[in-house]
């Protein structure tokens, strides 16, 4: 069937396949190292007691037939190994069964990952990359070109990607619609960049006219990837253009990059390779059986977009193979902070010695400018930022968070920036506290070398100690 390949496309699906295979890469990466603390036997949440309640149905997973903390290192250094492959270009060297096959596996690595992974993999940027990888198993290799149907259902994801964003932002707030959420968001986005506290010092017109080109991008592009080209390709590298200005301005995990990953399989790049060999007859019944259940799976993500009570980053299946993403819906114009110290007293008092444990990516002291993480996904840090906005997100696992602390557990110290404690002598008490904090200006910023200031505001977690620990007189 000419119609179905396109052989304008090999460069660009090469181009795609090995970016993917990149945010797998560190996907897995930030799994193998930090799941002891967060998912372990151990963990906050650790995952024989979530498989132990939740059916394999509702979360397919390798964990519900056996978990260990070997066995989920073994998978996540797994995932790694495949996608360093899949990144090398192994796939090209294999029969177009077997480079599906390899494909395949990182997708059911990282779904088992997903599915177990409770509030630590709660975010959308999870269901995105499944999606995408789960369409990568179908876009062959070398022996075939790249099928139309594949490249189309890659724009199907992206369309709501940034159509759903666009939407979600319109209804979800009036800042969106003033043009002046930008007033506020580079100051309390989860994780600032190094480049933030720039961004949020420029000028309010420069901050409306980002508004207006974000509007543009989300809200009338995306109609454009299903055109013909070049006004295709110029849509997708406009949606590219955007990614990179949000990469700059934040620290959004591997969010801007998949995006980025999948505008890219809308370019038509320049190819010698402009014939297409025989499409084996199998595989075209296999890419076309699959886009058709994936267009009925469609229902439900569009039946959200056109709603009024649209909702993000909902997955609608427990394979992820059809989701809804959006991102915020609603930007805070403060942001609050919980700082956790820890004090050797045996009797915590306000005067007491507290020290401050200090995060790998989110504010602390005000004199630690923010460094770049993103796309590795530092989770704790993330999950902190939510805890200040509500302490019903952290209900689940905060009080672990706290216990480890009281521990000094290796696996947990592991995931911050640095203990005030020596692993020979954990804090007797520890507690936390919720602080405002607001970018200096330049002229604080020139006197004191603070790119933060911040303000108490409230205790979050009063003196807390081990349960049946002696209290010293």
């Amino acid at each position: 069937m000419d119609w179905f390949t396109a052989p304008g496309y090999w460069l660009s699906r090469l181009v795609f396949q090995r970016a993917l295979a990149g945010v797998y890469l560190v996907a897995f990466l930030t799994a193998a190292l930090q799941f002891r603390a967060l998912l372990g036997e151990r963990g906050m949440l650790p995952i024989p007691r979530y498989v132990a309640r939740v059916p394999f149905r509702r979360a397919p997973s390798l964990f519900h037939l056996h978990y260990s903390d070997r066995f989920f290192a073994g998978c996540a250094w797994a995932g790694c190994v495949v996608s360093a492959a899949l990144l090398a270009g192994a796939d090209a060297e294999l029969p177009l069964w077997a480079a599906m096959v390899l494909w395949l596996i990182p997708w059911a690595l990282y779904l088992s990952i997903v599915n177990v992974g409770q509030t630590w993999y709660a975010f959308g940027w999870e269901s995105l990359l499944l999606e995408t990888g789960f369409l990568a198993v179908l876009l062959g290799n070398d022996e075939v070109a790249p099928p139309v149907v594949v490249l189309f259902l890659l724009r199907w994801i992206l369309f709501r990607v940034e159509f759903g964003a666009g939407l979600i932002k319109m209804r979800g707030d009036a800042c969106w619609r003033k043009l002046t959420c930008l007033h506020y968001h580079h100051e309390t986005q989860p994780m600032p960049g190094p480049l933030s506290w720039f961004f949020h010092h420029l000028p309010g017109p420069v901050h409306k006219a980002e508004v207006a080109a974000n509007h543009v991008t989300q809200l009338l592009v995306p109609v454009l990837l299903f055109t013909p080209q070049p006004v295709a390709t110029a849509a997708a590298s406009l949606m590219i253009l955007t990614q990179l200005w949000l990469v700059l301005s934040g620290n959004f995990s591997w969010l801007n990059w998949i995006t980025i990953v999948l505008a890219l399989s809308a370019l038509r790049l320049p190819t010698d390779r402009t014939t297409a060999p025989p499409t084996p007859l199998w595989y075209e019944v296999v890419v076309l059986a699959v886009a058709a259940l994936l267009l009925y799976l469609s229902y439900h993500p569009v039946l959200n977009m056109v709603s009024r009570r649209q909702v993000m980053n909902r997955s609608f299946d427990p394979l992820h193979l059809v989701n809804t993403y959006g991102a915020f819906g609603s930007v805070s114009r403060i942001r609050y902070e919980v700082v956790v110290e820890g004090t050797l007293d045996g009797s915590p008092r306000e005067d007491s010695d507290w020290r401050e444990y200090e995060f790998r990516g989110k504010p602390g002291d005000p004199r630690h400018w923010p460094r770049q993480f993103a796309p590795y996904h530092l989770r704790l840090d993330w999950l902190m930022w939510f805890a200040a906005l509500s302490p019903a997100y952290a209900g689940d696992w905060f009080g672990g968070l706290v216990e480890r602390l009281l521990e000094n557990d290796r696996d947990t110290l592991r995931l911050l920036r640095r203990s005030p404690f020596p692993p020979d002598a954990p804090p007797r008490f520890v507690r936390a506290r919720l602080f405002r904090y607001r970018y200096t200006s330049w002229r604080e910023l020139r006197e004191t070398g603070a790119c933060w200031e911040r303000t108490y505001v409230r205790e979050f977690l009063p003196p807390t100690r081990l349960a049946g620990s002696a209290q010293r007189p």
